[in-house]
């Protein structure tokens, strides 16, 4: 994907997955390209749709929870970029939790019960429900990996207020339950998720994306019970089949580990599940769209300079 440069462009940030371009002083062009990463490595080979399935999720989800808070999205010009707010972005993530799997049961069945400063009550079994979900931050490194925080940590240390986090704390918990509902809609169960916001003056806003399966894990609910009375693995939708696949090749991101040969036919099979979570996650047809470079940039132009009109 090419690098493009737009009209009153003050930066540029290449993410892992996503180009950012920072526009005068107020708005923010994410682009979201068909590069996939694992283990905090970017594969050499680009998935077809990924970027559109990854946007269109997160629109589709930010404007289903605009009436619980703010959210920095304005338009989206094309089907894998987004224009929104420019906010100053708090220096953690939400991530919430309703049910113990992952991180939380790693930590969980090493024997603690606390994660994040937060009780884990005893008796639970892998990706059991909690009682409540539970609300597990993490501090936003600039480099290296994201690190757990308690609520108390973040309001000492000054990262983030007292009346602020109590907010984000409403915040989270609200979009969470929609998220769940939504979810239950389409026969899923909202495992986990995280959440960023920013602020623009004294108004908090929802950024970046939400409920995709990049930032999200989904359980297939039909069958969910009968899975966990017999000790068995849920079926899961996410990006974990990609992981497993590394895996099962020998890589995990470690040195001196080579990235397995990704030849077309399992290129085709990534895009196609990635088009199934879509189509799942939102239920409608995923409809594909290629521009070209040109057409891209052409029509973000045309959408930067109507909104500074």
């Amino acid at each position: 994907m090419a690098q493009f440069n737009f009209p009153q462009q003050t930066n540029f940030y290449k993410g892992k997955v996503r180009d950012v371009y920072s526009i005068a002083d107020n708005l923010l062009v994410m682009v979201a390209s068909n590069r996939i990463s694992a283990f905090d490595v970017i594969l050499p080979k680009p998935i077809p749709f990924k970027g559109q399935v990854l946007n269109q999720i997160a629109a589709y989800m930010l404007e289903a929870t605009k009436d619980i808070c703010p959210n920095w999205l304005i338009t989206t010009p094309t089907p894998n970029s987004a224009i929104g707010k420019r906010c100053e972005p708090f220096r953690v993530e939400m991530v919430i939790r309703g049910n113990l799997t992952g991180h939380a049961w790693r930590t969980y069945s090493s024997g603690s019960r606390t994660l994040c400063g937060v009780m884990m009550p005893d008796g639970l079994k892998e990706n059991d429900y909690f009682p409540t979900p539970i609300i597990t931050p993490s501090t936003k490194a600039e480099v290296g990996h994201d690190e757990d925080i308690s609520r108390a940590d973040i309001i000492a240390r000054g990262i983030v207020s007292e009346a602020d986090y109590i907010v984000l704390e409403k915040y989270t918990h609200a979009l969470f339950q929609r998220g769940k509902e939504m979810a239950a809609k389409q026969g899923l169960i909202l495992v986990d998720t995280k959440y960023e916001f920013g602020k623009i003056g004294d108004t908090i806003y929802l950024m970046d994306e939400i409920h995709t399966p990049d930032s999200s894990r989904y359980f297939y609910a039909d069958g969910y019970e009968a899975r966990q009375a017999a000790n068995e693995r849920q079926k899961q939708l996410s990006k974990e089949f990609v992981r497993e696949w590394l895996i099962a090749n020998n890589f995990m991101g470690k040195e001196g580990q080579t990235v397995p040969e990704m030849n077309e036919e399992w290129i085709s099979t990534i895009s196609k599940r990635y088009i199934e979570l879509y189509e799942k996650v939102i239920g409608e047809k995923f409809v594909p769209e290629a521009l070209s470079d040109e057409e891209t940039e052409k029509r973000i132009t045309a959408a930067l300079q109507k909104l500074n009109a």
